[in-house]
């Protein structure tokens, strides 16, 4: 450098991204579900995944670290998790922080760029890694404290600057957390030629201690709970980042390192399945969703080119956080991921996907480089950069002078002015031309020491301190970003030192620049000596106008337009003094006064959000002349009334407005009590903090989100026992109905926000949730896997459609995006096709009705009208339905054609006809009269649901269908399948435009008399069906199955002549006088052989029951007959629900007795019946036997 020579940069050294793993204890709600851990860590570096469904099959992934933080642990005095025993694997926050969070401080310490990015779906103990909670500190609190530990211990020939700034990404759209007011569409992501990406405006604030830092942590998180909630958005959908920028200058090489400590808490990364559009006709909803698509893409691009493949495009540009995170994935930084998984069966999905985004990551590579530079190749890289931009004409534009000096300002000391002397060597800077021709501004002089900025100790007064125009450092994530890796030929970092030109008026052009160099090495020896002559020039000595590059240093200049940094530094002193007035006072206001404290979904956001309630009475609401004013979907400008009197808090709503306490809403005026919980709007939750006197040790945790779901939801008469889990042998309750009532937990405050959303929109619809399959089971009548589904009813015309939970959550998305451009006050009108509350209109399951299928087992005729049962478990309708075993021609069946066991018709032709006579007190017809109703049903191996043809416009609509089926040769197990299973039919509700159910008859076999075949897999493994034509099927088959009965029969008759020749045998061994048997014997193979039938008369071979076969027949008929109608009984026991008033328990109770007692009379009677009609059968039977003897 002193030589002239450009010092070479430094060459990037390749780096891989480390990644690290964690996993977290069990959350309430997966101890409420009953979850089972599938991860284990055997090392510290991997970590397996156990499938639930299938646990032989497990995954193991290696990582740099794999943290176990699920158990082994115990809670110190001071409330921090440390190992429970020297032996436990448990990993703490200190852990976490030791390998992960000094790894960053490490990096910054020498120059390179680091960042930290946290990665996991929502509740996975992302944000409890990075922040932390309590007295556990998170990584980001542990290093700004050591970052200033380290500051505190510095050597004197050292100095520093550090500068916070935080942001927050929702629906690609930045937020500064550090600004109190909001810009319209959020911060905008620019890029620069040279610089990159960056964001234009964000607040970055200097900091001299850790203190300060937490205090702008809290404002930050202030700024975002509030953001979050007069956006109604869940602060685990957006990114936030935080910005920690460091500087370092080391006086005697003269010498800078700068570094950007970037910390992202990225968005929960839920699975789409789960949470995003699977099966709706509008695409993924979220953007933030589409932020981790886009952060996947650019990842796995990246991967790839690390391995050698061809990658033609990073997708960078393709979303805000992309762009932003650009030089963190693949460029100049030092990058770490880790990983937070949930260890739950129920989040297995999520959490394999988590693993396998991680394993992706880690095959990243960047290219870190120290950020370093000598003070004067700054100053020289910053002239050139702003010559070249500004030009002549924008330097004559620029009118702008430094300021005078304050009389107290200090000077530089010796080791920077050594430098300045040094670096006065180098390469001529170039030179401007003065524009002589414009009029000159005549400004006194200011002696201006350059080239450093950094804070130090106070320095004797009449010394000069160094001053520097604060730039933002090069950084990813700022207002001027560290420029692209990719970028040739560009600077790292830039400098603010400039020489000083003086000239004088009327002075050609040679003259002038002469006398500007010259000028500019006295003015310059003056100020190193520490010459008070600057300071007493006389009033009429002028500067020519500024050059751009020394408009730029002194923060004057169109590119640079920063206050310096000691400006800066004093203005953030000024804001802490009134910051910590208001604090104080706040504090003081809490000791003394009942007040409210927010709780919210994101425990880092709970508690942030405090208001006082002052004695006498205050209004609540959004307009700004109420005392509290609070922010929130359903709030009303005049919400709610607080009075404090006489030691009293009561609230009292306004109007119709929404205010729940402790789960139950409430109308009138309500004392409130300690700790009582309060929800105001749609899903604004709060917790009532009482006077002084009132309180205790109370553990205020206890009190989160959670709490108040639950409660609300108990209010509302929804439980786990509601929802129907009964206990298992073990006492625990069934799982898969704990998982159902959790989501159903979780939706719960969803679906009232996006009601709100639809009354505010004015939309005109009502969500409600519901539970799929709760009184609905297979035909086995085994109870179904139950899901969460909502039930959208638009209320002016009455039109329904049933939103599956990932199809809802994903329209939720999509309803928030449409009302904030409401709320921003743009135009909320969108296309009817792009419209998140509007679907076309679709048929709708309305309930299913059970007929079982035992008596045609037994060839008995069934008449039966059961009932249609809703999700609720309640009756939607009543059906007649009629079941008759017939002839092939279609003649029903008689009483002498039952029979005894089902396996006789086993190899044998069945027909039989399922009648569908007529549908009895529809509610959906009842509710609006333009509707229809379709039936369906399948039986057995049918491959298609046949359904009814639609009735519309019919309160009890006459159906009459009537369908024959046939099966040509019964199998073993279809008469097993009509033994035990029953026919389901569903019921499906028809909207005027929706379309109509049909079923293909092509893929239908079918006879030649036209009736359906079932029970057909014989026929598939004898024939191949695609070569033969359908027509063919029948009669083939009947061939075939004539040949059978007639193998049959011969092999009876083979299986009598071998018994005959072991009988003739046995009989020469015998006496002569043993000949009869064998004449005996003879006749019976005789009249046997005599019986087999020709081809032609086989199907006539048949056998009449005997009388007291078609009397047993009979009392099966009736026995079977009356289990229906006690099945029919115990069903409607099991579905009755107790009520929600208490008062009419009572009533309840009894009559819940009397339907047992009618149907235990019912059992016994019909057992008693049964036993008679056995009976005399035996009884006949025997006079019979004795008769005949």
């Amino acid at each position: 450098m002193n030589n002239g020579k450009t010092m070479k940069m430094p060459m990037p050294s390749i780096d891989s991204v480390k990644v690290a793993v964690r996993v977290r204890p069990f959350s309430q709600r997966e101890k409420n579900a009953g979850s089972k851990c599938v991860i284990s860590m055997h090392s510290r570096t991997t970590t397996t995944i156990q499938d639930p469904k299938n646990p032989e099959h497990t995954k193991t992934f290696t990582f740099d670290l794999a943290y176990w933080s699920h158990n082994g642990f115990q809670v110190d005095k001071d409330g921090v998790f440390t190992s429970a025993d020297p032996n436990s694997k448990f990993a703490g926050q200190r852990d976490v922080f030791h390998d992960l969070g000094r790894g960053i401080l490490d990096s910054a310490w020498q120059g390179y760029n680091a960042t930290l990015l946290a990665y996991g779906q929502t509740g996975s103990g992302k944000s409890y890694s990075m922040i932390g909670f309590g007295a556990n500190k998170g990584i980001i609190p542990n290093v700004c404290e050591e970052l200033f530990q380290a500051i505190e211990n510095r050597e004197r020939n050292q100095e520093y600057q550090v500068t916070f700034s935080m942001l927050e990404i929702y629906n690609e759209q930045v937020r500064d957390l550090l600004s109190r007011t909001k810009k319209p569409g959020g911060l905008k992501v620019r890029e620069d030629t040279q610089l990159g990406f960056y964001v234009d405006g964000l607040r970055s604030v200097p900091c001299e201690n850790y203190a300060q830092i937490e205090r702008l942590m809290e404002q930050g998180a202030k700024v975002r709970t509030t953001a979050s909630t007069s956006m109604n958005a869940s602060s685990s959908r957006s990114h936030m980042v935080i910005t920690i920028q460091l500087k370092q200058v080391f006086l005697d090489r003269g010498l800078t390192k700068q570094a950007s400590i970037n910390l992202v808490d990225l968005a929960g990364s839920e699975r789409q399945k789960s949470s995003g559009s699977e099966g709706d006709r509008l695409r993924e909803g979220s953007r933030v969703n589409l932020s981790l698509t886009n952060l996947g893409n650019v990842i796995s691009a990246l991967a790839d080119a690390a391995v050698g493949k061809k990658v033609l495009h990073i997708p960078y540009r393709d979303s805000v956080l992309t762009k932003l995170l650009q030089s963190a994935l693949g460029g100049n930084s030092r990058t770490a991921v880790i990983a937070a998984i949930s260890p739950a069966d129920i989040c297995y999905e999520e959490t394999l996907s988590t693993l396998r985004y991680a394993e992706r990551a880690k095959k990243v590579r960047n290219k870190a480089m120290v950020n370093t530079s000598t003070l004067m190749r700054e100053s020289r890289a910053e002239n050139s950069e702003l010559l070249l931009r500004g030009g002549n004409s924008r330097m004559a534009a620029q009118g702008a002078l430094p300021a005078a000096r304050s009389p107290g300002a200090a000077r530089p000391s010796a080791a920077h002015s050594s430098h300045l002397a040094t670096g006065s060597t180098g390469p001529r800077v170039p030179q401007v031309t003065p524009l002589c021709n414009q009029p000159e501004p005549r400004l006194r002089v200011k002696a201006v020491a350059f080239g450093l900025a950094a804070w130090r100790a106070p320095t004797p007064r009449g010394s000069l301190a160094p001053e520097e125009p604060y730039r933002p450092p090069n950084t990813v994530l700022h207002t001027r970003a560290q420029p692209c890796p990719h970028t040739k030929g560009q600077r790292n970092s830039r400098g603010h030192g400039a020489k000083r030109t003086l000239s004088h008026a009327n002075m050609n052009k040679k003259q002038n620049m002469e006398l500007q160099a010259s000028s500019h090495k006295d003015l310059l020896a003056l100020e190193l000596k520490g010459d008070s002559t600057l300071q007493n020039l006389p009033s009429d000595f002028v500067f020519t106008q500024q050059p751009a590059y020394v408009l730029a240093e002194q923060g004057l200049g169109p590119h640079t337009r920063q206050l310096t940094w000691a400006h800066q530094l004093e203005q953030a002193r000024e804001e802490w003094r009134q910051q910590h007035v208001a604090l104080a006072q706040e504090r003081q206001m809490l000791k003394t006064l009942p007040h409210l404290l927010n709780v919210s979904e994101d425990p880092q956001l709970t508690g942030v959000l405090k208001y006082s309630i002052q004695p006498g009475s205050c209004d609540a609401g959004r307009a700004a002349s109420n005392a509290i004013i609070l922010q929130g979907l359903g709030i009303s400008d005049k919400h709610a009334s607080f009075t404090n009197l006489d030691g009293k808090v009561t609230v009292t709503p306004h109007s119709k407005c929404k205010v729940v306490v402790n789960g139950v809403p409430i109308t009138t005026k309500t004392k409130l009590q300690h700790l009582d919980r309060i929800i105001l709007g749609s899903n604004s939750a709060y917790l009532y903090i009482g006077f002084p006197s009132e309180r205790g040790s109370e553990d205020l945790s206890r009190f989160d989100y959670d709490f108040f779901q639950l409660e609300r939801a108990a209010a509302e008469g929804v439980s786990v026992d509601k929802l129907g889990a009964g206990n298992s042998g073990d006492g625990q309750a069934d799982p898969s109905v704990l998982a159902v009532f959790q989501d159903y937990i979780k939706l719960m405050p969803l679906v009232a926000e996006a009601n709100q959303m639809s009354e505010e929109l004015k939309k005109g619809l009502k969500m409600e949730l519901k539970v799929k399959n709760l009184a609905s089971s297979d035909s086995r009548g085994y109870d179904l896997q139950k899901e969460v589904m909502v039930k959208v009813t638009k209320e002016r015309t009455r039109e329904v459609w049933i939103w599956s939970k990932a199809k809802f959550i994903n329209r939720k998305f999509l309803m928030e995006e449409l009302y904030q451009r409401f709320l921003d006050g743009e135009d909320s009108h969108v296309a009817q096709e792009d419209d998140p509350f509007w679907d076309p209109v679709e048929v709708v399951h309305l309930g299913s009705a059970h007929i079982w299928l035992q008596s045609l087992a037994y060839c008995m005729k069934l008449e039966e009208q059961v009932e249609f049962l809703n999700c609720d478990g309640l009756e939607e309708a009543a059906l007649h339905i009629h079941i008759t075993p017939c002839a092939p021609a279609g003649q029903a069946c008689g009483e002498e054609d039952v029979v005894i066991d089902p396996l006789e018709l086993l190899g044998k032709r069945m027909d039989f006809q399922i009648r569908i006579v007529r549908c009895l007190g529809a509610k959906w017809l009842k509710e609006d009269a333009e509707r229809g109703i379709q039936m369906g049903y399948r039986i057995y191996d049918l491959p298609h649901t046949l359904y009814t043809k639609p009735v519309w416009k019919t309160v009890n609509p006459q159906i009459e269908e009537s369908v024959q089926f046939t099966a040509l040769n019964a199998s073993r197990e279809f008469l097993n399948y009509l033994q035990t299973n029953a026919l389901i039919v569903d019921l499906w509700g028809l909207q005027e435009g929706c379309p109509e159910l049909c079923c293909s008859q092509l893929d239908l076999m079918v006879t030649g008399e036209g009736h359906i075949m079932v029970d057909t897999k014989s026929i598939s493994t004898v024939l191949d069906i695609g070569q033969i034509p359908s027509n063919q099927i029948s009669e083939l088959y009947l061939k075939l199955l004539k040949l059978e009965q007639e193998t049959e029969l011969l092999r009876n008759i083979n299986r009598a002549l071998r018994q005959e020749n072991v009988f003739l045998k046995e009989s020469l061994e015998k006496t002569g006088s043993q000949q009869a048997p064998k004449s005996s014997n003879t006749l019976k193979i005789t009249r046997m052989a005599a019986q087999v039938p020709g081809p032609g008369g086989l199907h006539q071979v048949c056998t009449q029951p005997a009388g007291c076969d078609r009397e047993f027949a009979k009392a099966l008929k009736v026995f079977y007959q009356s289990m229906n109608m006690a099945r029919g009984q115990f069903l409607k026991l099991r579905h009755y629900k107790p009520p929600e008033d208490d008062q009419m328990l009572r009533p309840f109770v009894h009559q819940q007795s009397q339907m047992l007692k009618d149907f235990g009379d019912l059992l016994e009677s019909s057992l008693w019946k049964l036993k008679n009609d056995v009976a005399l059968i035996v009884k006949k039977k025997r006079e019979c036997l004795l008769h005949s003897e």
